[in-house]
């Protein structure tokens, strides 16, 4: 379930939904399964992965990303993509935002956001997708693009039946 909405999210949402919008309490079933974050930490969230954005390396693709993470503990770490000429040791921003809460102590994440200038927003890459899998059972991907354009959506929902340590042998 992917659910799409006309949140604009190009600047920080305000305690009132806009008139357009139904009110959490009013949302439809299928947005109502969609977990979100408090609206002031998918704020921040939003204002750090637009900043990170803005920092992309991306002289190949033109196709700048920023993400933040929000972690367990409450802190919000931002990633860009890192793009290389050999293509392959080219580093998405989720990877990035993922690697920045593990060196500051993080070990479980809560949610992602994702921005780019994509229309319809860009999900997590397949790689991407994994590694957030390592740091969550499941989390909300809130994906923005053009416009402040909106999609939510689930890693259970984008990468059911995961590998996990789970699936590992006990060493």
């Amino acid at each position: 379930m992917t659910e799409r909405t006309d949140d604009r999210l190009a600047h920080p949402p305000s305690d009132q939904p806009p008139s357009d919008q139904a009110s959490p309490d009013q949302a439809s079933p299928d947005q109502a399964l969609t977990p979100r974050p408090a609206r002031h930490l998918e704020a921040a969230m939003l204002a750090a992965a637009v900043a990170a954005q803005g920092n992309a390396w991306a002289p190949y693709s033109r196709f700048r990303v920023g993400a933040a993470v929000l972690a367990a503990d409450g802190t919000i770490h931002a990633g860009c993509n890192v793009e290389n000429a050999t293509y392959g040791a080219t580093v998405c921003a989720e990877r990035n935002a993922v690697a920045a809460a593990v060196v500051n102590g993080a070990r479980e994440l809560l949610a992602v956001v994702v921005v780019t200038d994509a229309d319809p927003p860009a999900m997590p890459c397949g790689v991407c997708r994994q590694v957030l899998a390592e740091f969550a059972d499941d989390l909300p991907i809130i994906a923005v693009g053009a416009g402040g354009r909106v999609e939510r959506t689930t890693l259970d929902h984008l990468l059911p039946r995961r590998f996990s340590g789970r699936d590992l042998p006990d060493p």
